[in-house]
């Protein structure tokens, strides 16, 4: 027998039942490597003489089963960020919660696949074959079937003894994530179209986190930059080491970017003639790759159907420059922060984060042009992208007590997103679950 709930949420309230919520966490231990694995528990913790809760543990990565039953369909795009999530954000819409819930599966699974056990002859590498990836991660049947693994390389040049030392602290490629697309055809009229999910894990390997020391600003290359009249003849430039990841090549293993390419290339052969959207998602690092990620596919292919990014805890990924590129060319950016996470405060700083889509420039007001020029110059001054969705920990009473490490983990950002109901009404005091409802999705 397999058991799911419903939650049914009564804002900022008590109740003489309560509940604890955890979803699963992914910790890596930093001076091993290792990962551990929790899943997600609901338990009651007072009696209930009616229900009895005992029982009641699933895993998250099957939560589509209970909360993502409604239909989509026209308002499809309007969930993609086709008018910015105006309207959604605060309060949160449920069906936009979902989503948002949804993909930060996919982005579970890649952390779950990946081997993090230095000690491990396939370190860096996935632990599953392409086919049952999803599945082995523990998601479940979510209707989607990998089409692509994608591996990421370091494009700095280490010295040639580095080689003598153990595999994992060397090694300049790793699996990073993968590409899927939705083949149920009940999903796919769910969902109201045949969506594509690019998925990134978040820093994990020693080269990566060298990658990351990489912070000051590199212009785009040629084949990225797409620069019109309109933009700024300081062009637009990303942060070195994330670019690094993104374009940089082996001899036994190509870019990420051309990886990514090829599988585009191939999907939008394949599938262009339906209904299609692709949705580039990841979490840490890998919220700045799917950055990158959704860009490149705007520039590089004309056709490309609605592009849209869901990250969470990602850091800034470049200036003002990209950022009105990234507008310009449609791609659609939700960024999931947690105000007490410091990584969503890094790299570099923001002198003004306005939209200057007209303006041209950045503008401080205080600032002498001279001085606000000279600051520009010095290659750290970055500019968030997109619409965002702020939460913070100290808001939320089941995880204010977190520390620095917790703050930033993916599965802080799942409950954060779970609790979350407006500005005014923070969090959910407590969660009151229907029987009714729980009944009915009782599978045997």
């Amino acid at each position: 027998m397999r058991i799911a709930a419903i939650a049914v949420v009564n804002p900022c309230t008590t109740s003489k039942e309560q509940y604890s919520f955890k979803l699963p966490s992914v910790t890596t231990t930093a001076a091993t490597g290792t990962t551990a694995v929790s899943t997600l528990q609901l338990n009651n913790t007072t009696k209930n003489p009616d229900f009895s809760w005992t029982s009641l543990k699933y895993d998250s990565l099957s939560a589509h089963e209970y909360t993502h039953a409604l239909k989509l369909g026209n308002k499809w795009k309007e969930y993609q960020g086709i008018n910015n999530w105006e309207g959604l954000l605060d309060p949160l819409d449920d069906n936009l919660r979902d989503e948002i819930l949804r993909y930060g599966q996919f982005v579970e699974a890649t952390y779950r696949a990946c081997d993090f056990d230095p000690s491990s002859p396939n370190y860096g590498t996935s632990k599953f074959p392409r086919r049952s990836l999803l599945t082995r991660s523990g998601i479940g049947e979510t209707g989607y079937r990998v089409f692509k693994s994608l591996k990421a390389s370091c494009g700095i040049q280490m010295p040639r003894w580095i080689h003598r030392a153990p595999g994992w602290i060397w090694r300049q490629s790793s699996w990073i994530g993968y590409v899927a697309v939705c083949q149920d055809k009940d999903e796919i009229a769910r969902l109201g179209r045949r969506d594509v999910v690019i998925a990134y894990r978040g820093t994990a390997t020693r080269m990566e986190w060298i990658e990351n020391l990489r912070a000051t600003l590199t212009p785009l290359p040629d084949d990225m930059a797409n620069v019109g009249p309109e933009i700024s003849s300081t062009g637009a430039m990303v942060e070195s080491g994330f670019l690094s990841l993104y374009t940089s090549s082996t001899a036994k293993c190509p870019s990420l970017q051309d990886m990514v390419r090829e599988a585009i290339a191939k999907v939008l052969k394949i599938y262009g003639n339906q209904r299609l959207s692709i949705t580039v998602t990841g979490h840490s690092l890998g919220a700045a790759l799917a950055t990158l990620t959704a860009y490149d596919i705007n520039s590089t292919f004309p056709n490309a159907p609605m592009v849209t990014v869901m990250s969470f805890g990602g850091p800034r990924v470049g200036n003002q420059s990209f950022r009105r590129q990234l507008e310009k060319n449609g791609t659609r950016v939700l960024r999931v922060v947690n105000s007490d996470d410091l990584i969503t405060k890094v790299p570099g700083f923001v002198i003004d984060n306005n939209d200057m889509v007209d303006r041209g420039t950045a503008n401080v007001v205080g600032f002498p042009s001279w001085l606000q020029k000279r600051v520009e110059d010095t290659q750290w001054v970055y500019a968030d992208v997109g619409q965002e969705l702020r939460l913070s920990s100290k808001d939320c009473p089941h995880l204010s007590k977190g520390n620095v490490a917790t703050c930033h983990e993916l599965s802080t950002y799942l409950q954060l997103v779970s609790a979350y109901v407006s500005s005014k009404c923070p969090f959910r005091d407590s969660l009151k679950y229907s029987r009714e409802k729980l009944e009915r999705l009782v599978e045997v």
